[in-house]
């Protein structure tokens, strides 16, 4: 899985995150965490749609290569931070998993779904999302 480093600025209630190696590629949020979600569905989606046009995907820089372009070094000296933002692409594709859990916690889970109006395993691919953009 491809990690992007993203630039995060803004406050509270009005985060912005910008995709140096994915031009025109920007997310928004409240919070700094709603931001980074946002940010993975729309690199997904930009990267959907250079596809549709035969475009070629550029492959993450390394964070030090970007904190030498002029236009980062000014956002970061502007208060922006970095942020490493996975690139996960959905293929449409289900795929089978034979997962171990504790019987508590898959309890838990089903339980959860059942309350969300989800299948177990959408209720875990759920979670995965979000806990994906998360481990920056």
């Amino acid at each position: 899985m491809a990690r992007y480093t993203v630039l995060i600025d803004g406050e509270a209630g009005a985060y912005g995150v910008v995709v140096p190696d994915m031009p025109g590629c920007t997310a928004m949020g409240d919070t700094i965490e709603a931001a980074l979600l946002n940010a993975t569905e729309a690199m997904r989606d930009w990267v959907e749609a250079m596809a549709a046009q035969g475009e070629t995907i550029p492959a993450p820089r390394a964070p030090e290569a970007l904190r030498r372009q002029a236009e980062v070094i000014e956002a970061l000296a502007a208060g922006a931070t970095l942020a490493n933002v996975p690139l996960v692409r959905e293929t449409g594709r289900p795929a089978k998993a034979n997962l171990s859990i504790d019987a508590g916690i898959l309890a838990a889970i089903d339980e959860q779904a059942a309350r969300l109006k989800l299948t177990r395993s959408a209720f875990i691919e759920l979670l995965a999302k979000r806990h994906l953009s998360d481990a920056a």
